[in-house]
């Protein structure tokens, strides 16, 4: 049995022979909060205090059994004659107390799972929002749509798109008069600067961790979209500092996010974790419909204020939700912590670990192989997101409106089929089907191989809009299965470092979110006719199906040596065993059931 009384900034407890009193900070203008008591006699029963600090003569009185952890009498509420009476107060801290005891009981993984995806899906709007308002911010001469010769249609929409629709495409005249290299290098000084902030990320988050890393860079990235529409008022050059500075900011999340990773998450429950990475492919399919939406109705201005906005209301709850490790977690239940340090210790160093082993990492086959491997996915996925927008315009002759579905609809579409891969490929691991080391490279060719030969597909098989835009569907969708082989692969090489190794990995591949467009933008500088982009999708099937064969001879799951600091001693990996059980005693269950109360 325990009671306690609270008063306006401690609490006076007593628990049988032990007497405590500790003053807690709690957040001013809230009238009742949760805090861990860091007194060992409770903190082992009870967890959880409740405070009043809207006034310091108000005081609390609950009593609960510290096994169950309810309450025996309800919470009643003293109130001195100099503060008066409070309405309905018992009942609304009774009610707060069994909210926040609700949210407790929600499993931290989850809710971690949650931040990961909604983060990604932010951060990808703010990033991708100027795709496709470029298309009206600048201005495009619309060509003829034969050749000289008359004999060969240069552009599709002449034939497959009724009158009004090419209408449309005529009178969306953009704004400033901008030439294609200023475009190309407006929308690629956020991927220059991305690619370069990889490593640096990697430093910050193994010396900061993931918390405060990956929230500043959101709030940095969230912050600079809101200052967009001015700065390309004043000049294109404001413009093009404010991407970089969304690019640097950017580069620290996806190592941030894996390393948080091969703290809290199981082995065999990575790969679907890994889903909550798709977020991106959520934000961006929603980026261009609602962009569309809004730059046909309201202008390009509002589409930055809005992903500006959503990106500062992420940072809320990130900054009072999450959490660098399960230890610091303050509402995680025992069992579940118990659950993640037993299936994360073979992998996860007990000592904090600062030195990064660079020279291994970069001497090392398997993580050159991701790099390289991921290299042609990120190539011919770019191709779709930042050319794409353009190919929908001026060879398929689409409104904004369309343009912004059409390009949006298969990335939607990519999130339920990554969330489908992630748990197939557990399934194929934790019932021990195939090796873990073939299900990476399997998935790993299911999101280049497959998509490298469909994009060229597309350059060849002519007007028809049918097949052109399922193809497109078809390859972007595919394109996910990567999320369950080559970057799940990230943190089976090395779970102490997976930080490091990522920053290392993005550095490659990533730099095909530039080299790409770039390509492209070459290609197309004097004609952008159909046979041209039939060249931009045949290097980017050669660049993704070519890249895939690095993986596929060096690839590997198996935990690397510099993995483990000297003074710790490698352990066995714990999948090669047996499969790995849940607090429940089933093995895969989906992860993110609640555990059982022992």
């Amino acid at each position: 049995m325990w009671w306690g009384t609270v008063f306006g900034g401690g609490v006076l407890a007593s628990n049988k022979s032990c007497w405590c009193y500790s003053i807690l900070s709690v957040l001013d203008r809230f009238q009742s909060w949760f805090y861990p008591c860091v007194h060992s006699c409770l903190s082992i029963e009870w967890r959880w205090l409740v405070l009043c600090d809207d006034h310091a003569r108000r005081k609390l009185s609950f009593e609960t059994d510290l096994k169950t952890r309810k309450l025996l009498r309800r919470a009643s509420v003293t109130i001195s004659m100099e503060e008066g009476k409070m309405e309905n107060g018992s009942g609304g801290i009774f009610r707060r107390l069994q909210f926040w005891k609700l949210l407790g009981a929600i499993p931290a993984r989850f809710v971690l799972y949650l931040l990961s995806f909604t983060g990604f899906l932010v951060s990808f709007m703010m990033r991708t929002d100027i795709n496709l308002a470029m298309v009206v911010m600048a201005k495009i001469k619309t060509p003829s749509v034969y050749n000289k010769t008359g004999s060969e249609p240069m552009y599709c929409y002449d034939t497959s798109v009724n009158s009004s629709e090419e209408v449309d495409v005529s009178q969306e005249e953009g704004e400033f008069d901008w030439d294609p290299s200023i475009q190309t290098t407006i929308i690629s000084s956020f991927y220059w600067c991305y690619v370069l902030s990889q490593v640096v990320g990697g430093f910050l988050v193994q010396k900061f961790g993931t918390k405060s890393v990956f929230g500043y860079s959101q709030l940095a990235t969230a912050m600079s979209s809101m200052l967009i529409p001015k700065g390309a008022e004043i000049h294109y050059v404001i413009l093009i500092i404010l991407r970089s500075i969304q690019g640097v900011a950017s580069g620290f999340t996806w190592p941030a996010m894996y390393s948080m990773i091969a703290h809290w998450i199981p082995p065999t429950e990575r790969s679907r974790f890994m889903s909550s990475f798709q977020g991106f492919t959520i934000g961006i399919g929603l980026t261009y419909p609602i962009c569309g939406f809004i730059i046909a109705h309201y202008g390009w201005r509002p589409v930055f204020y809005t992903t500006g906005s959503l990106g500062l209301l992420w940072c809320v709850f990130w900054w009072f939700l999450a959490f660098d490790t399960p230890q610091e977690h303050p509402r995680i239940s025992k069992q579940e912590l118990a659950y993640i340090q037993k299936c994360t210790a073979t992998t996860i160093a007990e000592n904090k670990i600062t030195k990064v082993p660079w020279i291994s990492i970069l001497t090392s086959l398997p993580a050159w192989a991701i790099g390289i491997t991921t290299f042609g996915r990120i190539w011919v996925h770019y191709t779709f997101i930042i050319p794409g927008p353009l190919y929908m315009k001026t060879i398929l002759g689409f409104s904004i409106q369309k343009n912004g579905i059409l390009n949006g609809a298969p990335f939607l579409l990519s999130y339920l089929s990554s969330v489908v891969f992630c748990y197939v490929a557990d399934i194929l691991v934790t019932k021990r089907i195939i090796p873990l080391t073939a299900v990476r490279k399997i998935f790993t060719a299911l999101s280049q191989v497959v998509p490298g030969i469909l994009v060229l597909l597309i350059g060849f098989v002519g007007c028809n809009l049918t097949l052109v835009l399922s193809l497109w569907f078809v390859a972007v969708t595919l394109i996910t299965a990567s999320y369950a082989g080559a970057m799940a692969n990230i943190v089976d090489i090395g779970p102490n470092f997976a930080g490091p190794v990522l920053a290392f990995a993005q550095t490659i591949h990533m730099s095909a979110s530039f080299i790409s467009p770039l390509v492209a933008g070459y290609i197309l500088k004097n004609d952008t006719t159909l046979g041209q982009w039939r060249k931009v999708f045949g290097i980017t099937s050669i660049v993704a199906v070519g890249t895939y064969f690095v993986y596929q001879a060096f690839g590997t799951s198996e935990v690397q040596s510099w993995n483990y600091p000297k003074e710790t001693k490698q352990l066995p990996q714990i999948e090669q065993k047996e499969p790995l059980k849940s607090p429940n005693g089933t093995t895969g269950k989906n992860s993110f059931d609640e555990e059982e109360n022992p």
